[in-house]
């Protein structure tokens, strides 16, 4: 939320649909600061065409001014997640559908876990998340009862077919261990 809240006109890449994420907004001494991102690490985050209409009509609503909020709370200044909540009304909607404990970070997971599923690579993942390590984006990964399945269904494929897997291939050459030439695919 709090990048949300501090994206400006100039951090968006029309062209390229894209976002540098490069701060946000925060609850700081005296009231809503803007700082650098958690990571202190820029990075650029596609922008889906399910949501470039939305953006796009706000690039267009605050004119030339790349120092310009993109979101703005209801008296035009700083978005705070207690705002969002409301405006959102997250609260009632959780409760209605049934996922009362889901937060809105949660969201985060959820769409990292979707490029993931979609077969956006871990390391592209993490800079788009502006995680320091694989081992944190990982964390965030939860694959779907569908996704476990349809890893089941390729290697029961692959035993019954002997048909070549899609993905890395070891390196023969750097292995340390001979390699009985029998179970090589062909």
């Amino acid at each position: 939320m709090g990048e949300v809240s501090g994206v400006r006109a100039g951090d968006i890449d029309r062209h390229a649909w894209t976002w540098d994420v490069c701060r946000q907004t925060a609850p700081g001494p005296g009231g809503l600061i803007d700082k650098g991102t958690k990571g202190k690490r820029h990075r650029t985050a596609p922008l889906i065409p399910e949501i470039r209409e939305l953006v796009a009509a706000r690039l267009d609503a605050v004119g030339h001014d790349p120092t310009a909020r993109l979101f703005t709370g209801p008296r035009g200044g700083r978005i705070t997640t207690a705002i969002l909540r409301d405006a959102t009304h997250w609260d009632e909607v959780v409760l209605r559908l049934g996922y009362e404990h889901l937060r809105r970070h949660d969201l985060r997971h959820t769409g990292l876990t979707w490029m993931a599923d979609a077969g956006v690579p871990v390391h592209v993942l993490q800079k788009i998340a502006g995680h320091g390590s694989l081992s944190t984006t990982q964390r965030y990964l939860h694959p779907s009862r569908r996704s476990i399945h349809l890893a089941g269904a390729a290697l029961s494929s692959y035993l019954s077919t002997g048909q070549q897997a899609v993905g890395p291939r070891p390196c023969l050459a750097d292995a340390k261990q001979p390699v009985d030439q029998e179970l090589l695919p062909d």
